[in-house]
This record gives structure tokens, C-alpha cells and sequence, in this order.
């Protein structure tokens, strides 16, 4: 695999011949809408097939995976075109093996709200060994669901772990410190909404459950890791593994309301595996910057090491960038976006893409149509990639995206280029 960052000048023709693939290829596999649309600075990942299988009258993906020994789900990963269906013809040509060799395994975790694309979520699927809905909610000792059944199905369907997310969400969509201090504070409730969480698991087909409370009271951090045990144990009964989200802490004693209740050498001790949010940094009510820029999440991964041990930690990734209108003002918002609208809007207003090396992330700015000024920072294949190779440096045991909702093509294309994906099932 190579990326190459677009030059003035550079057409979807010339990158062809200069890398020796095909138009088709390099459009197919970015899944770019117009190839007359380049924008200086943006990424295109050339992948070079070593092995490719052509469709005979009678192919099915389980036979050519089983005539090469490899598995559907790899066929899938690398015939992005194919958009998570055995829909084949006669004549087709696809690619069984990639001449470049993945670093190690990962296993690969996503969000997904329930209201996602059903298209985009079957195209995505492939590429995880886990799905999380986002997420239920509880009030007292009673379990609020979300309309999570589809994706569970349909995670199932394609082997892929369905976990259930448990959070402190109030009615309001917050993340409510109160909430959980009635919780924490009450061990009957916590034994009844264990129970609910126990039967939710085996009506529904779960196979592992996270927890992600936010925003807790300082006071709460011990009973939080408590009940974490006590979740932690009931499900070991079914041989089910539970996971933490936990904010992204530097050090234990890091100030600020999102990092105090948060005990990362408690959780440690009550847990299978914990994954760090490395994401936020950049976000709607700060000045711009980079989502998760490198240095702040190797701080991150860092300090966590020192409580878990590599084989616990999932690498959290963001799927998102952010719309900064300038000048920067305390209490304004910025306008999240996908990194595909991003380059999207490069385009629209002629500008460049620009990539901050020290934050490991693509960025410009541009003026709107009213002449403010504006200033995007997201994700591009480059700054996957520097994630990714951060993961291995430190031997993870995986990574999570916030979240599949919206589409990053080629985010899965380095991915799959690097990484041998865990099945878990």
C-alpha cells in the first residue's frame, strides 16, 4: 500500500500510470465520487492486488474463499466494490491477496447509533471483529434500551461480536454524574440492573458489555470500579468479557469535572479490557485544533500502560472533523463533519489541504460565502495510518472507532492494509 498526498497537476490517469494500477482501481477503491475533483493535499491509497480470482458461472465468495484458503469476510475487506454482498458475476475480477503484509492483528471495535445507513453498515461490517449499539440508558435499577436489534442481527449474521453499551446518559442525551451517584450508591440496584443487563445478554444475543460513564463525582471513583467488579463477575458466569470507555487521562491525579471520578489504577482491577477515548481534544466548543492529535494521544496510551497491561487496551479512533469559524470565540460552536465531506468542501472553495506533522493531522481553511474565515481539521489516510502504527508500536490489543455512522473509505483500506483483523467468533 502507498498514499499519495494529490499535487497540483496530478489526474486520476497520471497517479494510474506512476503506480502502475488501473483508473478503475484507484476510483473503486477511494470510492471517489469524480475523479476530476482531486484537491491538492488530499490522500489516495493505492493498494496492489498479488492475487486475483476471475468470477466463473457458479462462484459464490465461500467457494473462492475456501479454493484459496482465506475467508469471506477477507474477500469482502478486500473488494471494497462489492459493498458487503456476495453479488457476483461472471467475468469479475477480484482481489484474493494484496501484495503488502499486515503489521500484526488488531482487534477492531465500532459504535454505531441505531438510526445508521443499513447500506453502509453491511459495507462496514467486514472490517470489525466487534459492533457496539450506542448505547442503554438506565433510570434507577431499570435498563432503557435502544432500538438495537437490526444491527445485533445483523452483526451476527456476518460473525462479527455484538457488545452491549451501558451508559450514564440522561433523558436529555448528558452524561449525568447524578444519575450514576444514585446508582453507585445503591448495591440493590446495581444487583437488579446486573440481572437486567444478564437477561438483555442472553435474550438478545450479546457477547460482551461495555460500560462508558462520564462525568462523575470525585467521590463516586471507588464505587464505580466496584460496580464494574461486581458486572465484571456476573458476566464471567457466562464466559463474557466487559469492557470500560474511559475518558482519556494523563496522569492519575489529572484535574477537570470529565477526569476525577475516573480511577484508571481502580478500573484496572474490575475489568477485561478498557478503551481509551483519544479523541476530543479538537471538539465543538474549542479553539481549532486536531481531534486527536498524536502527541496528546501517545500521553494518553502512555499513562494507561502504567495501570493495564497492552493486551486490555483498545486505541479509540475518531471517525469525525470539525468546522471552526474564525476568529475563535469562547462559547461558539464548531460544525462536526465527515472527513469524506471535508475533502468535499476543499473542493467547493478551491483550498488546499495542509497536514500538521507534530499533530499527525490534515487541516486549511477557507472563506464562506458571507467571507468568514473557517478552519477544518479531520482524518485523512495519513493521519489513520500514524494511529494505527501508534497501536502497534505499543503492542494494543485493538482499536475503536466513534463511530461507523458516517463513511471513511479509506479509513478500512489502511486498515486492511495493516492489520490481520481478529474474528472473535
Amino acid at each position: 500500500m502507498d498514499i499519495h498526498v494529490v499535487q497540483p497537476g496530478d489526474t486520476i490517469y497520471r497517479l494510474a500510470q506512476q503506480y502502475g494500477v488501473s483508473m478503475e482501481r484507484l476510483l473503486q477503491d477511494n470510492q471517489l465520487p469524480d475523479p476530476s475533483h482531486l484537491v491538492v493535499g488530499q490522500t489516495i491509497v493505492v493498494q496492489y492486488p498479488e492475487l486475483t480470482h476471475t468470477i466463473q458461472s457458479g462462484d459464490s465468495l465461500y467457494s473462492i474463499a475456501q479454493m484459496h484458503n482465506t475467508t469471506v469476510a477477507q474477500l469482502l475487506r478486500n473488494n471494497p466494490v462489492l459493498r458487503g454482498r456476495d453479488l457476483l458475476f461472471p467475468g469479475q475480477v477480484i482481489v484474493v491477496q494484496y501484495s503488502s503484509q499486515p503489521r500484526g492483528s488488531l482487534t477492531v471495535n465500532a459504535y454505531a447509533y441505531p438510526s445508521i445507513n443499513r447500506d453502509l453498515l453491511r459495507a462496514t461490517l467486514p472490517y470489525l471483529s466487534q459492533l457496539t449499539p450506542f448505547t442503554y440508558r438506565f433510570d434507577e435499577d431499570d435498563l432503557i434500551p435502544p432500538r438495537d436489534e437490526p444491527l445485533v442481527n445483523a452483526a451476527l449474521q456476518s460473525r462479527v461480536v455484538p457488545v452491549l453499551h451501558l451508559s450514564n446518559l440522561d433523558e436529555r442525551g448528558q452524561f449525568s454524574g447524578a444519575l450514576a451517584h444514585e446508582l453507585l450508591e445503591d448495591r440493590d440496584d446495581q444487583r437488579e440492573l446486573i440481572e437486567e443487563i444478564l437477561e438483555t445478554v442472553d435474550r438478545k444475543g450479546y457477547q460482551a458489555v461495555d460500560v462508558d460513564f462520564e462525568s462523575l463525582r470525585v467521590s463516586d471513583a471507588a464505587a464505580y470500579a466496584q460496580f464494574l467488579a461486581l458486572l465484571r463477575q456476573a458476566l464471567a458466569s457466562r464466559g463474557l468479557p466487559l469492557m470500560a470507555a474511559l475518558v482519556p487521562k494523563t496522569s492519575a491525579n489529572q484535574p477537570g469535572r470529565l477526569y476525577e471520578g475516573i480511577d484508571y489504577h481502580l478500573i484496572a482491577q474490575s475489568v477485561d479490557f478498557a478503551l481509551l477515548m483519544t479523541y476530543e481534544w479538537g471538539n465543538h466548543t474549542s479553539p481549532p485544533m486536531a481531534v486527536a492529535p498524536l502527541p496528546q494521544v501517545r500521553r494518553v496510551v502512555e499513562y494507561a500502560l502504567t495501570e493495564f497491561y497492552p493486551n486490555q487496551l483498545y486505541l479509540g479512533i475518531p471517525n469525525y472533523g470539525y468546522d471552526w469559524t474564525l476568529p475563535y470565540q469562547e462559547g461558539s460552536r464548531a460544525k462536526s463533519l465527515s472527513n469524506v465531506e471535508a475533502v468535499q468542501l476543499a473542493w467547493n472553495r478551491r483550498t488546499a489541504i495542509r497536514y500538521d506533522e507534530q499533530a499527525q493531522a490534515p487541516w486549511f481553511r477557507y472563506v464562506d460565502d458571507r467571507g468568514a474565515e473557517h478552519e477544518v481539521w479531520f482524518e485523512d489516510a495519513r493521519s489513520i495510518q500514524a494511529k494505527l502504527n501508534l497501536a502497534f508500536d505499543f503492542g494494543l490489543y485493538g482499536v475503536g472507532y466513534w463511530n461507523l455512522d458516517r463513511p471513511f473509505p479509506q479509513n478500512w483500506l489502511v486498515l486492511n492494509a495493516m492489520a490481520q483483523i481478529r474474528s472473535e467468533m
